[in-house]
C-alpha cells in the first residue's frame, strides 16, 4: 500500500499539450516578480506602439481637413495660396510619435532582455533537475532504454527547449500583449470597424484549433525517429571495428537509410501541417482588411467616420493580425518543444527507487559482515519469474567469496543486489546486520568499490581516471596505490606519464592496462567490501600473475566478492560458491569442491582439459 500511495503521488505525465505547458509555466513560478516586470515592461512597449496609428491618423485628418477647407474656398472664388493647415499641430504631433516610438523601443529592449534572463534561468533549473533524476533513477532504468534515446533527450529535446525560451518567449509574451492591447484601443477608437476586425479571429482560432493538435502529433513522432535514429548512429559508432570487421557497412548504412527516411517522412508532415499556418492566417488577415476598407469608405462617402480612422485602422487590423500570425509562425517551434518537454517530464516522473523502510529488524553483534536471507528477485514486473527464489549466503568480515558459474546464473546479479542497484523482491539484505534497505544509497555504497569487466575511463589524463572518486588524497598514497596495482610500471614509460591523455574509449592504451587504471581506482578508495566482477578477464597471464599477488596483499583485512569465469584466480578463497539458475548449488574451498567431484570439479577440470576433451564433453 505504501508503494501503491508514493505512485499517487508523483507528477502525472502530460498527455496533451496543455498539460505540458502548464508543467513549463511552473518553472518559472519561482520568478513571478520579474515576469510580472517583463508583462508590465510588454504592455507599456505595446500601449505605446498602438498609440501611434491613432495620434497620426488625427495628423492625417488635419491635413484631409485643410485640404477640403481649402477647396471650398476656392469653389467659393476666394484665392487661396496656401491650404489652412494647422502646420504647428502636425509638427507636435510628429514629435510626439517619435518620443511614442523611442520609449517603446525602451521598454522593448528591458523587456527582451529580463525575458532572456528568465529563459536561461529557467532551463537551468529544468536541466538540474533532469540531471538530478537521472542520478536518482534505478540502474533498471539505464538497461530497458536504449542510450541514445537517453542521450536524445538530454541533450537534443533540452536544446529544443532552451532555444524556444531564449528566442520565442519574448514574442510570445509580446503577441498576447498586442492583442489585447490593440483591441482596446480599437474598441476606444471606433466600435464598429473593431467588431468587423474581431469577426476574422473565429477564422483564425478554427484554424488553429484544427491543424495545430495535428501538428503536435507528427511533431511528437519527428521527436521519436530522431531519438530512434540517434540510438542507431551511437550504436554503430561506438562498435565501428566491430562492423568493419564482418564487412557489415553496407547493412548499416542500409539501417541508417530506412530510420532516415522514417525520420524524414515524420518531418515532412510536421513541417506541411505546421506551414500552411501563416497562409491560413493571411488569409483571415485579409477578409478584415476587405470589411474595414468597404465599410470605411461608406463611413468616410457619408461623414460618419474621418479619414484618419481609417487609416488607423487599416494600421491596427495588421497589428490586431500580426500576433495571430506570429503565433502561427511559432506553431512548428512550439510543437517540437511541446513534444520534447514531454519526454524530458517522462523521464522527470520515472518511479524511483522506493525510499520505504524494510521492516526487518537489525541484528546485534552479528559475526557476519554481508547475509542473503531467502532472498528472492527477478528482472521485469510482477508476472515475470524470478531468478532467485531462496538465495541464502553468508560472509565474515575479511573473508573472501569467489562466485562462479555458468553464463545467466545469477552472479551479476548477486553484486547489483549487494550494491543495492536493484531491490530485492523478497527476502533481505544485510550490511552488519543492517538491511540494506534501511542504509542511505550514498552512505551504502561509500562502502564499497567495484571493479567491472567492462572498464569505463573518461576522456582525461591517467592521473584524474585513478584519483575519480578519491579526489583531495596526497601525491604518495595515490602512487602506492598505483604500484600495487602494477599501474606504476606502464605508466612511467609513457612519454607524458601520469598526465598522458586518455581519449573517451581509451583505445590508446591496452586494454590490460585499462583494467589495470580501473583495479588501482577502487584500490586507492580503500573500501570495507571490494567487488571485483571478471576483473582480469580481459587481461593478459602474465598481468594476471602480478595482479593476484598484489590483490593478496590488498585484499588483507577486507571482505571481498570475486566474480570470475577463470578459476585459477580464485583458488586461494575462503569460500566458493557455485551458482546455478540463481541459486547456490555448492559451497565450500577450492580443495573441498574438488573432493566432492560435482559441478564445480567439472567445471574446473573443462578449463584445463585439452580441446579435444572439451570438444567431447560437450
Amino acid at each position: 500500500m505504501a508503494k501503491q500511495s508514493k505512485a499517487h503521488l508523483r507528477p502525472r505525465k502530460a498527455k496533451n499539450f496543455w498539460g505540458t505547458t502548464r508543467r513549463l509555466v511552473k518553472y518559472m513560478a519561482s520568478r513571478s516578480w520579474l515576469l510580472l516586470l517583463t508583462l508590465i515592461m510588454a504592455i507599456g512597449a505595446t500601449i505605446l506602439t498602438a498609440q501611434a496609428p491613432r495620434i497620426l491618423g488625427e495628423g492625417t485628418t488635419e491635413i484631409y481637413r485643410g485640404v477640403q477647407e481649402g477647396q471650398a474656398l476656392r469653389e467659393a472664388g476666394e484665392t487661396v495660396t496656401v491650404y489652412p493647415i494647422n502646420f504647428d499641430l502636425l509638427r507636435d504631433i510628429m514629435i510626439t510619435v517619435i518620443v511614442v516610438y523611442l520609449s517603446a523601443a525602451v521598454f522593448s529592449y528591458f523587456q527582451q532582455f529580463v525575458t532572456a534572463r528568465i529563459a536561461q534561468r529557467t532551463v537551468y533549473d529544468l536541466r538540474k533537475d533532469l540531471k538530478e533524476k537521472m542520478s536518482r533513477l534505478p540502474i533498471e532504468y539505464f538497461d530497458t532504454n536504449s542510450t541514445g534515446d537517453i542521450l536524445s533527450r538530454a541533450i537534443n529535446d533540452m536544446d529544443q527547449i532552451s532555444n524556444t525560451f531564449q528566442q520565442s518567449l519574448t514574442q510570445l509574451t509580446i503577441s498576447v500583449v498586442q492583442f489585447i492591447t490593440v483591441l482596446i484601443t480599437m474598441l476606444v477608437l471606433n466600435v464598429q470597424l473593431t467588431l468587423i476586425t474581431v469577426l476574422t479571429v473565429p477564422i483564425s482560432i478554427g484554424l488553429i484549433a484544427i491543424v495545430a493538435p495535428r501538428s503536435q502529433k507528427q511533431f511528437a513522432a519527428q521527436q521519436k525517429e530522431l531519438g530512434i535514429l540517434n540510438d542507431h548512429v551511437e550504436e554503430t559508432f561506438s562498435g565501428h571495428a566491430v562492423v568493419k570487421t564482418y564487412n557489415r557497412e553496407d547493412t548499416e548504412i542500409k539501417k541508417f537509410i530506412e530510420q532516415s527516411s522514417k525520420l524524414n517522412e515524420a518531418s515532412w508532415k510536421a513541417q506541411f501541417y505546421s506551414g500552411i499556418m501563416m497562409p491560413l492566417m493571411s488569409f483571415s488577415r485579409d477578409i478584415g482588411y476587405l470589411g474595414v476598407a468597404i465599410v470605411g469608405a461608406i463611413g468616410v462617402a457619408n461623414g460618419t467616420m474621418a479619414i484618419g480612422e481609417i487609416q488607423a485602422f487599416i494600421q491596427y487590423v495588421n497589428q490586431f493580425s500580426q500576433p495571430m500570425r506570429q503565433l502561427a509562425n511559432l506553431a512548428n517551434t512550439v510543437q517540437v518543444t511541446i513534444a520534447s518537454a514531454e519526454r524530458i517530464f517522462e523521464v522527470l516522473d520515472e518511479e524511483e527507487m522506493s525510499e520505504e523502510p524494510s521492516g526487518v529488524e537489525p541484528k546485534k553483534n552479528t559475526p557476519y559482515k554481508v547475509e542473503f536471507e531467502h532472498v528472492q528477485f527477478g528482472y521485469g514486473g510482477p508476472d515475470e519469474p524470478l531468478l532467485m527464489t531462496d538465495f541464502n549466503l553468508s560472509v565474515k568480515e575479511g573473508e573472501m567469496t569467489a562466485i562462479v558459474g555458468p553464463t545467466g546464473a545469477g552472479k551479476t546479479t548477486l553484486i547489483n543486489l549487494l550494491e543495492r542497484f536493484y531491490d530485492v523482491k523478497g527476502g533481505s539484505i544485510r550490511y552488519e546486520g543492517v538491511d540494506t534497505r534501511d542504509i542511505p544509497k550514498e552512505e551504502l555504497r561509500r562502502e564499497f568499490s567495484m571493479v567491472l569487466q567492462d572498464t569505463w575511463l573518461f576522456n582525461g589524463t591517467i592521473w584524474d581516471n585513478i584519483v575519480y572518486g578519491s579526489e583531495g588524497l596526497d601525491e604518495q598514497t595515490i602512487l602506492e596505490a598505483s604500484k600495487a596495482a602494477h599501474v606504476d610500471d606502464f605508466v612511467r614509460r609513457l612519454p607524458k606519464g601520469y598526465q598522458t591523455i586518455l581519449n573517451e574509449e581509451g583505445t590508446n592504451i591496452s586494454q590490460g592496462q585499462r583494467q589495470l587504471i580501473t583495479i588501482a581506482r577502487a584500490f586507492l578508495q580503500d573500501p570495507d567490501v571490494l567487488i571485483l566482477d571478471e576483473a582480469t578477464s580481459s587481461v593478459d597471464t602474465r598481468t594476471e600473475i602480478l595482479i593476484q599477488k598484489a590483490m593478496n596483499k590488498l585484499l588483507e583485512g577486507r571482505t571481498s566478492f570475486v566474480v570470475a569465469h577463470r578459476l585459477s584466480t580464485i583458488r586461494d578463497a575462503d569460500k566458493i560458491i557455485v551458482m546455478n539458475q540463481g541459486d547456490v548449488i555448492e559451497t565450500g574451498s577450492h580443495d573441498e569442491l574438488m573432493e566432492q567431484q560435482g559441478f564445480y570439479a567439472d567445471l574446473y577440470n573443462s578449463q584445463f582439459s585439452s580441446v579435444d576433451d572439451a570438444v567431447e564433453a560437450i
